[in-house]
């Protein structure tokens, strides 16, 4: 792929974002192309260097706020008509409950995702609470006297130590996964809103 292929696909991966960024875009890796050939390497070698184009596209997609493509998206192309001002106000006690609604089960589901996480961390910090407790509690016991419920509270802070070993890798292991959900679904909303745009 020689260097106007890959800024025409580029441009055709972008469709939907604010024109200025894909502009932005478009000269940026238009000076990294050029930049690469004056150190030697053929358009090609240097299209190849900066790597796939879904992945190029992708990771700008990623980068781009939310609100600036919504922004874009939702900006009138044309003055709004009268008519369509008064439906607006006629419909508002339709349409605007069913967005407020939409609204808050998105933030509800999000919210419930992100409390099981925390509820992970919660039951770890609770575990290495609960084994230093069990050990600072059997030690206490064996100076009193008292060996064998000593031994069994040093055990049992030992056994909720190594739980919480293994339980940490789960935590993070899982706020990972959430971290990465999270990407794909505002990577989603962006490019619904970017379908929506290229649709028009």
């Amino acid at each position: 792929m020689n260097k106007q292929e890959f800024l025409i696909a580029l441009q055709n991966g972008l469709f939907g974002l604010p024109q200025a960024d894909v502009a932005e875009r478009l000269a940026f890796y238009s000076e990294m192309i050029d930049d690469r050939v004056e150190e030697g390497l053929t358009e090609e070698e240097a299209v190849a260097q900066i790597g796939p184009i879904d992945q190029v596209v992708g990771q700008i997609i990623e980068e781009t706020p939310l609100t600036r493509i919504v922004k874009e998206r939702i900006a009138p192309k044309r003055r709004t008509g009268a008519g369509e001002i008064v439906l607006l106000v006629l419909g508002f006690p339709l349409w605007f409950p069913l967005l407020a609604a939409f609204a808050a089960i998105m933030l509800s589901f999000y919210i419930v995702i992100w409390s099981l996480v925390i509820c992970l961390w919660a039951v770890e910090v609770s575990l290495w609470a609960a084994a230093f407790g069990g050990i600072v509690a059997g030690v206490t016991l064996i100076l009193r006297g008292d060996a064998m419920q000593g031994l069994f509270m040093i055990g049992a802070g030992l056994v909720c130590a190594g739980v919480s070993i293994f339980l940490f890798f789960g935590c993070v292991a899982a706020t990972k996964g959430m971290l990465r959900m999270t990407q794909k679904i505002a990577g989603w909303f962006k490019k619904l809103f970017m379908k929506k745009e290229s649709a028009r």
